[in-house]
């Protein structure tokens, strides 16, 4: 086990055979992470993500294998078997808006994850090119989308914990697909007092920032799909929670986007971004009930009055 210090993290070389697959370049490194794309011997194209928590472990040129930090031990095991777990749990669900895991292994001292190779561009990259103020029926099936992924990870007791326009990918065709689940980072928070990187200011509610576990639930992912609807509104990010505790704009926010947005998304969301989160939603599927039908009675409306 290495001594703390500067660490000097390389990726596993472009070529390099994982399992059969070949890496043909990095696509994304996170605090948690790195992702390559990846080929197999019929050359389809797979997402290969790493388990590699940069602040627990370092990897010099040259070398393959991680190298724990001393004294970073359990919380890099622990955080390791939340990840081998979330992945199982994915693989088991097939869902159009959720990536799609086929297989997880254990090589290298770390745990890869085997998953669909998406093509598209993240939300947050769309909301950049758009500058914000999407349409309300871009928002309105974003969110359905969403929340319809969320109930089905709820459901077998997964949160996310840090949604964001960056972990939102949108295929070619615009459906959202939601990636990077936070299964190590809570894990690895659990062992270590270590909260820099785990959660997205913006998109975290007040009982995640205050690590209140007790308090975190499916409601503290609604905040953040709010928070995902506030800036594809505005094409900012929302403000933090504790400008919000200080002096809330939010509200204010919001009131500005009267005429752009009905008043019955914009209420919506106001809830969603209650700092109560007694006050928000309490499930996904409740979200995503009321947000339908509220969606299938302004489609009605319209229709009316476009047939007058």
């Amino acid at each position: 086990m290495k001594e703390g210090g500067e660490h000097q993290n390389v990726p596993l070389p472009v070529g390099w055979l994982v399992e059969g697959y070949r890496i043909r370049a990095l696509v994304a490194r996170g605090g948690f992470s790195f992702v390559y794309l990846v080929k197999d011997r019929e050359g389809r194209s797979f997402a290969l993500k790493e388990y590699f928590p940069h602040e627990l472990v370092t990897r010099a040129p040259k070398e393959i294998e991680p190298t724990v930090v001393a004294g970073k031990e359990k919380a890099f095991l622990f955080g390791l078997k939340c990840f081998f777990d979330e992945g199982r749990t994915l693989g088991q669900i097939n869902h159009p808006n959720i990536i799609r895991v086929y297989n997880l292994f254990r090589t290298f001292e770390t745990v890869f994850l085997l998953m669909a190779y998406e093509e598209g561009m993240s939300l947050h990259e769309y909301i950049r090119s758009k500058k914000g103020r999407l349409r309300e029926t871009f928002i309105r099936v974003l969110m359905l989308r969403l929340l319809a992924a969320l109930r089905e990870v709820h459901a077998r007791k997964l949160l996310h914990l840090d949604l964001k326009p960056a972990n939102v990918f949108l295929r070619r065709g615009g459906e959202p697909v939601i990636l990077d689940f936070g299964s190590a980072r809570q894990g690895i928070a659990r062992e270590i007092e270590w909260v820099r990187t785990m959660f997205t200011p913006g998109y975290a509610p007040p009982e995640q920032i205050e690590a209140k576990r007790e308090r975190i639930g499916p409601w503290t992912d609604l905040y953040a799909v709010g928070g995902i609807a506030l800036a594809c509104m505005t094409g900012s990010s929302p403000p933090r929670v504790e400008e919000r505790l200080s002096g809330d704009s939010v509200p204010q926010r919001l009131a500005a986007l009267r005429g752009h947005y009905s008043e019955e998304l914009l209420a919506f969301v106001a809830e969603m971004l209650a700092l109560d989160p007694q006050q928000r939603p309490q499930s996904a599927y409740q979200a995503y009930k009321r947000l339908s039908e509220s969606s299938f009675a302004l489609t009605r409306m319209h229709t009316e009055v476009v047939g007058e």
